[in-house]
């Protein structure tokens, strides 16, 4: 004991309290289970509570855990809202600020809940046969809207003869003739239509306000007198194969009279009632029938007249747009140069900028989210993006500076992890001089004096983009002592419609190019070996990898995840299989087979030199198991060192259980390193 206590002064001595506290490791695998992250806050009214959903991981089950929050808007009186131990989600304040309403789940499927902020009361108002979403409090409080699902039968087309009792026959067969059928992480979809429904806030008998073979999914808007919800759908008799298109409507609460609002080619969506009354904003733009459209915010008359973009000078995707209470304009997000932006626009189109920190709701891989709400009183309550923490909420309004952080849900292990630095990078392509921006992830012990192994990683999409944000798999890489580059190549989005819109009938295309001008621009740093290049990415990125591969014999090794590797193929039996004609490539397969095939990956499989694990979720059908088949096949028969991984109980978002994210990132870092 003597020893032990003269060993403690001495560590006590060399490293002070202060010190000690700030020792830090490596992040690890399963520190993924210990993460958290905030997502979804909803302030009150009054700009004086925040409730939000907080998302952890549960080890034991491996899956994620999601239940709400109560915070007051200075990081006081931080609190469960209920003792529920279940998922909790899709919270909404009263318009008084006295109850909350949101969705839990049971024993039966998801149901709504009404919260008393005085008393703590809790209350289930519903017993409903399908689960709810969308809700929105009707203005004077009295009722809730909300849209559910209404089972269909599924056709019929022959009569069995009756089995004999107790005969172990078997199951009877599935059957559909519907276009949509089946939905990536959710199977087969059951027949039936989405439809809207009021309950009253004090429980009772749901009330389905709109009938038919249609789908009327989305936020509700309540009219300020209550008369009327507005709402977007396709009502279109064609609706199942003009799958594009939508249109804004209003119902009427009283007689349930249908009017439709807007009327062209293209989607047109979230509709939001001004509170004075006056004007629908919502989101939408005509089809052109491309690779990629701008979603540009709209305004009209509350009765459909005088249409007006007031976006259009911005170029950037509209998100969450929603409207100040002085109806003088609305606050939104959009997406600029990999940087998700938290705005404000008049209803004259200009606009100014909250803030630039807005995301951190995808752990897995760095792409754009977050979201946000406002208060009467202009207090905006939003998820805040660091490169080093998941989301945690953050306080702000229009005309503030800064933003005040009242959450801190990591602090008890990122705290004492040490995290790989996230840099921004902007190089020129060798095809256009266009610039292309990049993000490189560097070893936490990085010495600049050294030279480290390259990894890059793809982005899936491909119209999506990566940016500044947490990343638990590009930190894992960079703790195994890799350089990590990913990069937003042209048609990545957040660069303004031409840009995402250079893969129309041309993908993968000079994409490509971006891509190895970003390795090249690496390694003209000076810190990457270049004799140490590694390739790897999912979905589009697994397209990209493939292709890649087959274009150069640059890398060691590469990683293909779950990748289109035939257009034809895919293009049939995906779950969104009717919608790639003409958008991205032009005719169906049968009609313009040369240009399909000319896009895929297999057709370059024959110059493929490199050592290629390929990866694949088991139940995925957006990029279904037979695409990561065809090339692992292609290569055992050409004698390429590979492997096939496939992960069970996974679909498309194979990181959807943290065991899956981390068989990912471990089967990758496994494969590079015998290439080393």
């Amino acid at each position: 004991m003597k020893y032990l206590l003269l060993f403690s002064f001495y560590i006590a001595s060399i490293f002070p309290s202060e010190m000690l506290a700030q020792i830090q490791t490596p992040f690890e695998y399963l520190d993924v289970f210990q993460l958290e992250y905030a997502n979804d806050p909803q302030i009150s009214p009054d700009g004086k509570h925040v409730v939000y959903r907080r998302t952890g991981f549960d080890i034991m089950e491996d899956k994620s855990t999601a239940s709400l929050w109560l915070i007051d808007v200075d990081g006081n009186n931080h609190r469960k809202l209920t003792s529920q131990d279940k998922a909790e989600g899709n919270a909404i304040w009263s318009p008084n600020c006295d109850q909350i309403a949101f969705t839990s789940g049971t024993e039966n499927g998801s149901e709504i809940y009404v919260y008393w902020l005085q008393s703590g009361t809790l209350a289930r108002l519903t017993q409903l046969e399908m689960s709810p979403s969308s809700l929105a409090w009707s203005p004077d409080g009295k009722s809730i809207a909300f849209t559910m699902k209404v089972a269909a039968k599924a056709p019929v087309i022959a009569m069995m003869p009756e089995k004999p009792k107790d005969a172990k026959w078997a199951k009877t067969p599935r059957i559909t003739d519907r276009l949509k059928h089946e939905a990536d992480g959710a199977g087969y979809i059951k027949p039936g239509f989405t439809h809207i429904f009021t309950i009253s806030a004090e429980g009772g008998s749901p009330r389905q306000l709109t009938s038919g073979e249609f789908n009327h999914r989305g936020g509700l808007s309540w009219a300020p007198d209550g008369t009327k919800i507005y709402f977007s759908a396709n009502l279109n008799a064609d609706w199942e194969y003009d799958f594009r298109n939508s249109e804004v409507y209003s119902v009427d609460t009283r007689n349930l009279q249908i009017k439709t609002l807007t009327d062209r080619n293209g989607p047109d969506g979230n509709p939001m009632i001004s509170p004075d009354g006056k004007h629908i904003a919502y989101v939408g733009f005509e089809d052109k029938v491309q690779a990629y459209q701008v979603r540009q915010l709209h305004i009209m008359d509350s009765n459909g007249d005088n249409v007006k973009s007031i976006s259009e000078a911005l170029d950037r995707d509209i998100d969450n747009a929603t409207w100040a209470s002085d109806s003088k304009g609305l606050y939104f997000m959009y997406n600029d140069k990999g940087i998700t932006k938290l705005a404000y626009i008049s209803i004259n189109g200009n606009v100014t900028d909250i803030a630039d920190n807005v995301g951190g709701t995808t752990l897995g891989r760095p792409y754009a989210s977050g979201n946000f709400s406002v208060s009467n009183n202009g207090t905006i309550a939003y998820t805040i993006s660091k490169p080093d923490r998941p989301a945690e909420i953050a306080i702000t309004s229009k005309g503030n500076k800064g933003a005040k952080t009242i959450t801190a849900l990591n602090e008890d292990i990122l705290a004492y992890r040490k995290l790989g630095k996230v840099e921004e990078m902007w190089y020129t392509s060798s095809v256009d001089n266009r610039d292309i921006q990049g993000y490189a992830v560097y070893p936490p012990d990085y010495d600049s004096a050294k030279k480290y192994p390259l990894l890059v990683e793809n982005h899936g999409g491909p119209i999506l983009n990566y940016g500044p944000h947490f990343s638990a798999e590009m930190q894992l890489y960079a703790a195994a002592g890799y350089i990590v580059f990913y990069p937003n190549p042209r048609g990545s989005t957040s660069y303004g419609e031409e840009f995402g819109n250079l893969l129309y009938n041309n993908y993968p295309g000079e994409d490509y190019n971006d891509v190895m001008d970003g390795v090249d621009a690496m390694i003209a740093k000076g810190n990457v070996d270049a004799g140490k290049l590694y390739v790897t990415g999912g979905s589009a990125g697994g397209i990209m990898t493939a292709w890649m591969i087959g274009k150069n014999n640059r890398f060691k090794a590469a990683v293909v995840a779950k990748p289109v590797m035939n257009w034809i193929s895919k293009t049939l039996v995906a779950d969104n299989y009717y919608g790639y004609a003409n958008s991205r490539y032009p005719g169906q397969p049968w009609e313009n087979f040369d240009v399909y095939w000319k896009f895929s990956p297999l057709s370059l499989v024959g110059n493929v030199e490199t050592p290629t694990m390929v990866m694949v979720g088991m139940d995925d059908l957006r990029t279904p198991p037979s695409e990561a088949k065809q090339l692992y096949h292609a290569l055992k028969l050409r004698k390429i060192e590979t492997v096939l991984v496939e992960i069970p109980e996974a679909s498309h978002g194979i990181a959807a259980r943290p065991s899956n994210l981390i068989t990912k990132i471990a089967h990758t870092l496994a494969w590079f390193d015998k290439y080393k």
